[in-house]
Order: C-alpha cells, then sequence, then structure tokens
C-alpha cells in the first residue's frame, strides 16, 4: 500500500483535492476531521484542551463541546498566538490514529493508496508516517477571498474581517515555498475546477506508477 500525505494551507483546496482523490478509488482520511472528533466531549485530548485554555471555550455547561469561534480566537490572537500550544495536545493523538487509520487499510487493501489530507502535515512533523507527500498551492491573496468568501456572503465589515482572519491565519502556518520544497508533488490550484480535477488526475496515475 502507497501512504500519501496531503496537505496545503488555508484554502488552498486542498479538501477538493482529498474529494477528488476519493473518486479515484484512494482511501482518504480527513485529518482536521480526526482532530475535532478527538476534542469532543470523550475525546482523548478534550481535557486538557479545556485546562490550558479554560473552561469559558466550552459551548455550554460542564461537559459541553468547544466553542470553535471561541477557541480560535485564544489559538489566533493577534497580540499572543497559542496555536502552538493547542498543536501540541492535539498532533500527538492525531499522528496515533492516523497510524492506525492506515494500518487497517494496509490490511484490507494491501494494492491500495491511503490519503491522510492535514493541514499541518509539516509543521506536525508527520511528514516520515507517508511514503510521498502532495501539496496544493495558491496565491495568497486568492486564498484569502476564497475563505472569506466561505465564511461570510456580506460584503462590508464582516468580510473585512473574515479577509483579516484569513490572514492571522496563514502567518502562522508554514509558507507555499517550504511545503513545494518537501513536497513529491505539487499541485497548482490557480484556475477552475476542471482544471484542479485535471491536475488532481495526473497525479492520481502518478501515485498509482509507485505502487
Amino acid at each position: 500500500m502507497l501512504r500519501v500525505g496531503l496537505t496545503g494551507g488555508l484554502a488552498s483546496g486542498k479538501s477538493t483535492v482529498a474529494r477528488l482523490f476519493g473518486e479515484h478509488g484512494m482511501h482518504v482520511l480527513s485529518a482536521d476531521m480526526l482532530a475535532h472528533e478527538l476534542m469532543m466531549p470523550g475525546g482523548v485530548v478534550y481535557e486538557e484542551v479545556v485546562r490550558v485554555f479554560g473552561r469559558d471555550i466550552l459551548a455550554g455547561g460542564e461537559g459541553s463541546a468547544f466553542d470553535r469561534a471561541k477557541l480560535a480566537a485564544k489559538a489566533f490572537d493577534a497580540h499572543v498566538p497559542r496555536i502552538a500550544e493547542l498543536n501540541a495536545i492535539v498532533h500527538p493523538a492525531v499522528l496515533r490514529e492516523q497510524e492506525r487509520w492506515m494500518e487497517e487499510i494496509a490490511d484490507a487493501d494491501p494494492q491500495g493508496i491511503a490519503v491522510v489530507e492535514a493541514a499541518l502535515l509539516y509543521e506536525a512533523g508527520a511528514e516520515s508516517q507517508f511514503d510521498k507527500t502532495v501539496v496544493v498551492v495558491a496565491p495568497e491573496e486568492l486564498r484569502i477571498e476564497r475563505y472569506a468568501a466561505r465564511v461570510t456572503g456580506d460584503h462590508g465589515e464582516e468580510l473585512q474581517a473574515a479577509r483579516a482572519d484569513a490572514a492571522r491565519r496563514i502567518a502562522v502556518q508554514m509558507p507555499d515555498a517550504e511545503k513545494r520544497r518537501r513536497a513529491d508533488l505539487v499541485i497548482e490550484n490557480s484556475g477552475s475546477l476542471a482544471e484542479l480535477a485535471a491536475a488532481a488526475e495526473k497525479v492520481t496515475l502518478e501515485l498509482r506508477g509507485w505502487l
């Protein structure tokens, strides 16, 4: 089985590429969704996140799910960013679950391709888990506009706030130039969905060539 790490910055289009890979018959896991599950009440990192970030991040009473907006506000605070603290809690648990999932896929489909979509693949030190890594890139200005359009349809102060939020998030992520340097394959996503689909199909053929 081929283990593939798929990454890209905020609003680069990596989730769309992950979906396209799935349509081509690959097994796909979202590390972000996995992290969300692990942070739910009863999840393995829930109590530690509450201890470090405070009970004011809870959406309701004791034992409730996180208010994701409040947690994000603390993690991406413009004055004192705490995303590294959050990642230090969550990433080890995510890496363990990713490894367990890939082992299950290897047993079930030895000739298959297992893809883990992870925004912070390199930052989490997960590169060694994979045989190949693929990065999706797009111009920063385009990514900011995509993110803003995704979280709000307004064109006033709310849109400006979303743009500022996107810029803050991008600033704490690894630059695309470094991701390009580390990746085995790069997918450019500055055009249409049809162009992205064609690029994903080309990469699919290349990955199958490594089986």
